[in-house]
Protein backbone atom coordinates (compact mmCIF):
# COMPACT_ATOMS: atom_id res chain seq x y z
CA UNK A 1 0.00 0.00 0.00
CA UNK A 2 1.41 3.96 -0.73
CA UNK A 3 0.90 6.37 1.56
CA UNK A 4 -1.58 7.18 -1.33
CA UNK A 5 -3.61 4.11 -0.96
CA UNK A 6 -3.89 5.12 2.83
CA UNK A 7 -7.30 5.11 3.35
CA UNK A 8 -8.22 8.41 4.57
CA UNK A 9 -9.26 9.86 8.06
CA UNK A 10 -11.70 12.51 7.78
CA UNK A 11 -13.34 14.15 4.64
CA UNK A 12 -11.15 14.48 1.10
CA UNK A 13 -11.58 17.47 -0.95
CA UNK A 14 -10.34 16.94 -4.28
CA UNK A 15 -8.50 20.99 -5.29
CA UNK A 16 -7.96 20.65 -9.04
CA UNK A 17 -4.79 22.57 -9.50
CA UNK A 18 -1.62 22.64 -7.79
CA UNK A 19 -0.45 26.10 -7.45
CA UNK A 20 0.04 28.84 -4.49
CA UNK A 21 -3.33 28.38 -3.43
CA UNK A 22 -3.57 24.77 -3.21
CA UNK A 23 -0.42 25.01 -1.20
CA UNK A 24 -1.92 27.06 1.48
CA UNK A 25 -5.03 25.28 1.60
CA UNK A 26 -3.26 22.79 2.85
CA UNK A 27 -1.99 24.13 5.62
CA UNK A 28 -5.47 24.94 6.83
CA UNK A 29 -6.46 21.64 5.62
CA UNK A 30 -4.18 19.88 8.41
CA UNK A 31 -5.46 21.75 10.96
CA UNK A 32 -9.55 20.74 10.45
CA UNK A 33 -8.56 17.02 9.40
CA UNK A 34 -8.97 17.74 5.57
CA UNK A 35 -7.33 15.51 3.31
CA UNK A 36 -6.52 17.66 0.82
CA UNK A 37 -5.86 16.17 -2.77
CA UNK A 38 -4.77 18.01 -5.82
CA UNK A 39 -4.80 17.55 -9.27
CA UNK A 40 -1.28 18.89 -10.94
CA UNK A 41 0.09 19.27 -14.28
CA UNK A 42 3.77 18.27 -12.83
CA UNK A 43 5.45 17.19 -9.89
CA UNK A 44 7.21 20.49 -9.56
CA UNK A 45 4.31 22.44 -8.76
CA UNK A 46 4.06 24.41 -5.68
CA UNK A 47 1.30 22.34 -4.19
CA UNK A 48 2.41 19.00 -5.39
CA UNK A 49 5.38 19.19 -3.43
CA UNK A 50 3.65 19.68 -0.27
CA UNK A 51 0.84 17.21 -0.52
CA UNK A 52 1.05 13.95 -0.20
CA UNK A 53 -2.46 12.93 -2.41
CA UNK A 54 -1.30 14.50 -5.29
CA UNK A 55 -2.10 13.17 -8.95
CA UNK A 56 -0.88 14.40 -11.98
CA UNK A 57 -2.82 14.89 -14.99
CA UNK A 58 -4.50 17.76 -17.57
CA UNK A 59 -7.75 19.23 -16.21
CA UNK A 60 -8.70 19.83 -19.69
CA UNK A 61 -9.40 16.14 -19.70
CA UNK A 62 -12.86 14.82 -18.31
CA UNK A 63 -11.89 11.25 -17.95
CA UNK A 64 -8.90 12.59 -15.61
CA UNK A 65 -11.41 14.56 -13.63
CA UNK A 66 -13.96 11.61 -12.83
CA UNK A 67 -11.14 9.50 -12.10
CA UNK A 68 -9.59 12.56 -9.36
CA UNK A 69 -12.72 12.98 -8.25
CA UNK A 70 -13.83 9.65 -7.10
CA UNK A 71 -14.08 9.36 -3.42
CA UNK A 72 -13.72 12.88 -2.80
CA UNK A 73 -16.38 14.24 -0.17
CA UNK A 74 -16.11 17.83 -2.44
CA UNK A 75 -14.14 19.07 -5.49
CA UNK A 76 -12.95 22.98 -5.67
CA UNK A 77 -10.59 24.56 -7.87
CA UNK A 78 -7.38 27.06 -7.23
CA UNK A 79 -7.83 28.26 -10.81
CA UNK A 80 -10.95 29.10 -12.68
CA UNK A 81 -9.78 27.27 -15.77
CA UNK A 82 -11.36 23.97 -16.15
CA UNK A 83 -14.26 23.88 -18.47
CA UNK A 84 -17.91 24.59 -17.41
CA UNK A 85 -19.05 21.72 -19.36
CA UNK A 86 -16.48 19.32 -17.12
CA UNK A 87 -17.85 20.86 -13.85
CA UNK A 88 -21.05 20.01 -14.98
CA UNK A 89 -20.45 16.93 -15.75
CA UNK A 90 -18.88 16.15 -12.24
CA UNK A 91 -21.94 17.48 -10.81
CA UNK A 92 -23.78 15.15 -13.04
CA UNK A 93 -21.84 12.10 -11.59
CA UNK A 94 -22.82 13.20 -7.64
CA UNK A 95 -19.97 14.99 -7.03
CA UNK A 96 -20.49 18.18 -4.83
CA UNK A 97 -18.34 20.81 -7.06
CA UNK A 98 -18.10 23.76 -5.57
CA UNK A 99 -18.51 26.40 -6.99
CA UNK A 100 -20.88 24.97 -10.08
CA UNK A 101 -20.42 25.14 -13.40
CA UNK A 102 -23.26 28.34 -13.29
CA UNK A 103 -21.54 29.99 -11.10
CA UNK A 104 -17.57 29.66 -12.38
CA UNK A 105 -18.70 30.64 -15.77
CA UNK A 106 -18.75 34.12 -14.56
CA UNK A 107 -15.69 34.37 -13.08
CA UNK A 108 -14.55 32.50 -16.89
CA UNK A 109 -16.27 34.76 -19.49
CA UNK A 110 -16.47 38.28 -18.71
CA UNK A 111 -18.94 39.02 -21.43
CA UNK A 112 -21.60 36.45 -19.34
CA UNK A 113 -20.15 38.66 -16.04
CA UNK A 114 -21.09 41.70 -17.56
CA UNK A 115 -24.56 40.59 -18.66
CA UNK A 116 -25.30 39.45 -15.37
CA UNK A 117 -23.71 42.03 -12.94
CA UNK A 118 -25.68 44.47 -15.23
CA UNK A 119 -29.24 42.06 -14.99
CA UNK A 120 -28.84 42.33 -10.65
CA UNK A 121 -28.05 45.85 -11.21
CA UNK A 122 -24.47 45.67 -9.35
CA UNK A 123 -22.74 48.86 -10.87
CA UNK A 124 -20.52 48.21 -13.40
CA UNK A 125 -18.48 50.60 -16.34
CA UNK A 126 -20.09 50.89 -19.46
CA UNK A 127 -19.24 47.85 -21.72
CA UNK A 128 -19.81 46.64 -25.07
CA UNK A 129 -18.69 43.37 -26.79
CA UNK A 130 -16.12 44.32 -29.99
CA UNK A 131 -14.93 42.58 -32.83
CA UNK A 132 -13.99 45.15 -35.35
CA UNK A 133 -12.54 48.20 -35.15
CA UNK A 134 -15.54 49.69 -36.48
CA UNK A 135 -17.39 48.59 -32.83
CA UNK A 136 -15.11 49.82 -31.40
CA UNK A 137 -15.14 53.67 -33.40
CA UNK A 138 -18.70 53.26 -32.09
CA UNK A 139 -17.72 52.70 -28.31
CA UNK A 140 -15.64 55.09 -27.95
CA UNK A 141 -17.77 57.88 -29.89
CA UNK A 142 -20.13 57.16 -26.81
CA UNK A 143 -18.11 56.56 -23.95
CA UNK A 144 -14.60 58.14 -24.89
CA UNK A 145 -11.28 57.78 -24.81
CA UNK A 146 -8.87 56.03 -23.33
CA UNK A 147 -11.08 52.43 -23.93
CA UNK A 148 -9.90 49.69 -21.64
CA UNK A 149 -9.78 46.09 -24.33
CA UNK A 150 -9.79 42.83 -22.13
CA UNK A 151 -9.61 39.53 -23.28
CA UNK A 152 -13.13 37.63 -22.82
CA UNK A 153 -11.66 34.63 -21.64
CA UNK A 154 -7.52 33.75 -19.64
CA UNK A 155 -7.10 37.37 -18.74
CA UNK A 156 -5.10 37.53 -15.45
CA UNK A 157 -2.60 39.80 -13.46
CA UNK A 158 -3.02 42.22 -15.61
CA UNK A 159 -2.43 39.52 -18.81
CA UNK A 160 -5.37 40.24 -20.90
CA UNK A 161 -6.18 44.33 -20.60
CA UNK A 162 -5.32 47.00 -22.85
CA UNK A 163 -5.81 50.37 -22.20
CA UNK A 164 -6.08 51.80 -25.51
CA UNK A 165 -5.63 55.84 -25.67
CA UNK A 166 -6.48 55.85 -29.43
CA UNK A 167 -8.06 53.45 -32.41
CA UNK A 168 -4.13 53.34 -33.46
CA UNK A 169 -3.25 51.93 -29.99
CA UNK A 170 -5.92 49.04 -30.56
CA UNK A 171 -5.04 47.90 -34.12
CA UNK A 172 -2.71 45.24 -33.09
CA UNK A 173 -4.83 43.89 -30.92
CA UNK A 174 -8.16 43.89 -32.32
CA UNK A 175 -6.05 41.93 -35.04
CA UNK A 176 -5.08 39.27 -32.90
CA UNK A 177 -7.96 36.94 -33.07
CA UNK A 178 -8.56 37.39 -29.48
CA UNK A 179 -12.46 37.88 -28.19
CA UNK A 180 -12.71 41.04 -26.86
CA UNK A 181 -14.79 43.58 -25.33
CA UNK A 182 -14.47 47.15 -24.17
CA UNK A 183 -15.12 48.79 -20.97
CA UNK A 184 -15.46 52.57 -20.33
CA UNK A 185 -11.93 54.12 -18.80
CA UNK A 186 -12.96 54.87 -14.86
CA UNK A 187 -10.62 57.24 -13.48
CA UNK A 188 -10.99 55.27 -10.33
CA UNK A 189 -8.98 56.88 -7.06
CA UNK A 190 -7.94 53.34 -5.81
CA UNK A 191 -8.78 49.84 -6.05
CA UNK A 192 -10.59 47.79 -3.53
CA UNK A 193 -11.45 44.05 -3.10
CA UNK A 194 -14.04 42.33 -1.10
CA UNK A 195 -13.36 38.62 -0.02
CA UNK A 196 -16.56 36.46 1.39
CA UNK A 197 -17.29 33.33 1.56
CA UNK A 198 -21.00 31.43 1.18
CA UNK A 199 -21.77 27.91 1.37
CA UNK A 200 -24.03 25.27 -0.33
CA UNK A 201 -27.46 26.28 2.36
CA UNK A 202 -26.56 29.59 1.96
CA UNK A 203 -24.78 30.87 4.64
CA UNK A 204 -22.94 34.10 3.98
CA UNK A 205 -20.15 36.18 5.45
CA UNK A 206 -17.19 39.06 4.37
CA UNK A 207 -14.15 39.87 5.55
CA UNK A 208 -13.63 43.24 5.61
CA UNK A 209 -12.94 45.50 2.76
CA UNK A 210 -9.03 46.15 2.11
CA UNK A 211 -7.19 48.54 -0.50
CA UNK A 212 -4.97 46.09 -2.89
CA UNK A 213 -2.04 48.45 -4.34
CA UNK A 214 -1.47 47.37 -8.41
CA UNK A 215 1.79 47.67 -10.19
CA UNK A 216 2.21 46.82 -13.90
CA UNK A 217 -1.39 44.97 -13.28
CA UNK A 218 0.07 42.96 -10.25
CA UNK A 219 -0.91 43.21 -7.11
CA UNK A 220 2.07 44.45 -4.68
CA UNK A 221 0.47 45.26 -2.03
CA UNK A 222 -2.84 44.89 0.25
CA UNK A 223 -3.74 47.09 3.35
CA UNK A 224 -7.01 45.30 5.77
CA UNK A 225 -9.06 47.06 6.49
CA UNK A 226 -8.78 49.51 3.55
CA UNK A 227 -7.43 53.09 5.31
CA UNK A 228 -9.95 56.30 5.46
CA UNK A 229 -12.60 54.49 3.77
CA UNK A 230 -16.33 55.57 5.12
CA UNK A 231 -18.23 52.66 7.06
CA UNK A 232 -20.92 53.40 5.04
CA UNK A 233 -19.19 53.11 1.68
CA UNK A 234 -17.42 49.90 3.55
CA UNK A 235 -21.23 48.66 4.79
CA UNK A 236 -22.26 48.87 0.81
CA UNK A 237 -18.98 47.00 -1.00
CA UNK A 238 -19.77 43.90 1.08
CA UNK A 239 -23.32 44.15 0.73
CA UNK A 240 -22.71 44.13 -3.42
CA UNK A 241 -20.08 41.24 -3.22
CA UNK A 242 -22.65 38.77 -0.89
CA UNK A 243 -25.49 39.62 -3.38
CA UNK A 244 -22.93 38.82 -6.35
CA UNK A 245 -22.78 35.30 -4.17
CA UNK A 246 -25.91 34.94 -3.46
CA UNK A 247 -27.25 35.52 -7.08
CA UNK A 248 -24.46 33.92 -9.17
CA UNK A 249 -24.96 30.97 -6.63
CA UNK A 250 -21.07 31.02 -5.76
CA UNK A 251 -20.17 28.56 -3.05
CA UNK A 252 -16.97 28.56 -1.33
CA UNK A 253 -14.80 31.62 -2.05
CA UNK A 254 -15.60 34.58 -3.82
CA UNK A 255 -12.94 38.06 -4.05
CA UNK A 256 -14.85 40.74 -5.49
CA UNK A 257 -12.25 43.56 -7.07
CA UNK A 258 -13.66 47.10 -6.93
CA UNK A 259 -13.10 50.46 -8.30
CA UNK A 260 -13.99 53.10 -5.72
CA UNK A 261 -14.37 56.54 -7.71
CA UNK A 262 -14.31 59.85 -6.34
CA UNK A 263 -17.10 60.77 -3.82
CA UNK A 264 -16.83 56.97 -2.66
CA UNK A 265 -18.97 55.58 -5.04
CA UNK A 266 -17.82 52.13 -6.14
CA UNK A 267 -17.63 50.01 -9.68
CA UNK A 268 -17.37 45.89 -9.58
CA UNK A 269 -14.05 45.47 -11.87
CA UNK A 270 -13.60 41.60 -11.33
CA UNK A 271 -14.56 38.09 -9.80
CA UNK A 272 -12.50 35.16 -8.85
CA UNK A 273 -14.23 32.30 -7.58
CA UNK A 274 -11.41 30.30 -5.15
CA UNK A 275 -8.64 31.77 -2.76
CA UNK A 276 -7.30 35.05 -3.42
CA UNK A 277 -4.49 37.05 -3.66
CA UNK A 278 -5.99 39.87 -1.75
CA UNK A 279 -7.09 37.73 1.23
CA UNK A 280 -3.26 36.42 1.85
CA UNK A 281 -3.73 38.75 4.80
CA UNK A 282 -5.91 36.82 6.34
CA UNK A 283 -3.59 33.76 7.38
CA UNK A 284 -2.19 35.55 10.09
CA UNK A 285 -4.23 38.61 10.19
CA UNK A 286 -7.83 37.12 10.57
CA UNK A 287 -9.97 34.67 13.35
CA UNK A 288 -10.96 32.26 10.08
CA UNK A 289 -8.38 32.36 7.03
CA UNK A 290 -9.48 32.40 3.61
CA UNK A 291 -8.15 28.79 3.03
CA UNK A 292 -10.03 27.58 6.24
CA UNK A 293 -12.80 29.69 4.81
CA UNK A 294 -13.24 27.94 1.79
CA UNK A 295 -12.47 24.30 3.00
CA UNK A 296 -15.21 25.40 5.59
CA UNK A 297 -17.87 26.18 3.00
CA UNK A 298 -17.39 23.38 0.43
CA UNK A 299 -17.59 20.76 2.86
CA UNK A 300 -21.09 22.73 3.78
CA UNK A 301 -19.59 23.66 7.79
CA UNK A 302 -20.55 26.68 9.85
CA UNK A 303 -18.08 29.38 8.78
CA UNK A 304 -15.58 31.40 10.77
CA UNK A 305 -15.42 34.44 12.05
CA UNK A 306 -13.64 36.88 9.20
CA UNK A 307 -12.98 39.31 12.61
CA UNK A 308 -8.80 40.67 11.67
CA UNK A 309 -6.66 40.24 14.88
CA UNK A 310 -5.07 43.58 14.37
CA UNK A 311 -6.51 47.27 13.70
CA UNK A 312 -4.08 47.08 10.72
CA UNK A 313 -2.56 44.09 8.38
CA UNK A 314 -0.86 44.54 5.38
CA UNK A 315 0.30 41.73 3.03
CA UNK A 316 3.29 42.72 0.79
CA UNK A 317 3.81 40.19 -2.68
CA UNK A 318 7.60 38.78 -3.27
CA UNK A 319 8.30 39.13 -6.08
CA UNK A 320 11.12 37.55 -8.00
CA UNK A 321 14.17 39.31 -9.29
CA UNK A 322 17.58 38.64 -10.72
CA UNK A 323 18.96 36.92 -7.42
CA UNK A 324 17.51 33.63 -6.67
CA UNK A 325 19.14 33.25 -3.17
CA UNK A 326 16.10 34.34 -1.20
CA UNK A 327 16.71 32.28 1.88
CA UNK A 328 20.41 34.10 2.40
CA UNK A 329 18.29 37.05 3.58
CA UNK A 330 16.24 35.33 6.02
CA UNK A 331 18.01 35.88 8.68
CA UNK A 332 18.08 39.95 8.48
CA UNK A 333 14.43 39.71 8.29
CA UNK A 334 13.87 37.41 10.60
CA UNK A 335 16.11 39.10 13.24
CA UNK A 336 15.20 42.38 12.39
CA UNK A 337 11.44 42.35 13.23
CA UNK A 338 10.16 38.37 14.62
CA UNK A 339 6.62 40.16 14.13
CA UNK A 340 6.74 39.90 10.25
CA UNK A 341 5.49 36.66 8.88
CA UNK A 342 6.82 34.74 5.97
CA UNK A 343 5.48 32.41 2.98
CA UNK A 344 7.25 31.37 -0.03
CA UNK A 345 5.51 29.06 -2.71
CA UNK A 346 8.22 26.70 -3.60
CA UNK A 347 8.53 28.13 -6.73
CA UNK A 348 11.93 28.77 -8.73
CA UNK A 349 12.63 32.81 -8.92
CA UNK A 350 12.10 34.62 -11.96
CA UNK A 351 11.88 38.21 -12.51
CA UNK A 352 8.32 39.45 -11.78
CA UNK A 353 6.96 35.90 -10.58
CA UNK A 354 5.08 36.03 -7.44
CA UNK A 355 7.08 33.85 -5.24
CA UNK A 356 6.00 34.26 -1.53
CA UNK A 357 4.49 37.30 0.39
CA UNK A 358 4.93 38.87 4.04
CA UNK A 359 2.48 40.24 6.31
CA UNK A 360 2.94 42.31 9.30
CA UNK A 361 0.23 43.52 11.96
CA UNK A 362 0.03 46.63 14.33
CA UNK A 363 -2.05 49.37 15.39
CA UNK A 364 -0.24 52.14 13.46
CA UNK A 365 -0.45 52.15 9.41
CA UNK A 366 2.65 53.75 8.50
CA UNK A 367 4.51 51.81 11.10
CA UNK A 368 2.86 48.13 10.13
CA UNK A 369 3.08 49.14 6.46
CA UNK A 370 7.26 50.28 6.78
CA UNK A 371 8.04 47.12 8.33
CA UNK A 372 6.15 44.62 5.61
CA UNK A 373 8.06 47.17 2.99
CA UNK A 374 10.70 46.48 4.57
CA UNK A 375 10.75 42.71 4.98
CA UNK A 376 9.95 42.24 1.57
CA UNK A 377 12.20 44.50 -0.18
CA UNK A 378 15.24 42.82 1.61
CA UNK A 379 13.92 39.44 0.68
CA UNK A 380 14.24 40.32 -3.09
CA UNK A 381 17.29 42.69 -3.03
CA UNK A 382 19.07 42.53 -0.48
CA UNK A 383 18.55 46.61 0.30
CA UNK A 384 17.38 48.33 3.46
CA UNK A 385 14.31 50.34 3.70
Amino acid sequence: MTRTETPPIGPVVGMVGAGQLARMTQQAAIALGVELRVLANSPSESAARVIVDTRLGDYRDLATLRAFAEGCDAITFDHEHVPTGHVAALAADGHAVHPGADALVHAQDKIVMRERLTAIGAPCPAWARVSSADDLDRFAKEHGWPVVLKAVRGGYDGRGVWVCASAADAEEVLASGTGLMAEAFVPFERELAVLVARSPHGQGVSYPVVETVQRDGICVEVIAPAPGLDPEDAAAAQHIALKIASELGVTGLLAVEMFQLPGGRIMVNELAMRPHNSGHWTIEGSRTSQFEQHLRAVLDLPLGSPAPVAPVVVMVNLLGGDDPDVFARYEHVMAHDPGVKIHFYGKEVRPGRKIGHVTAFGTDLGEVRARARHAAVHLMTGEYV
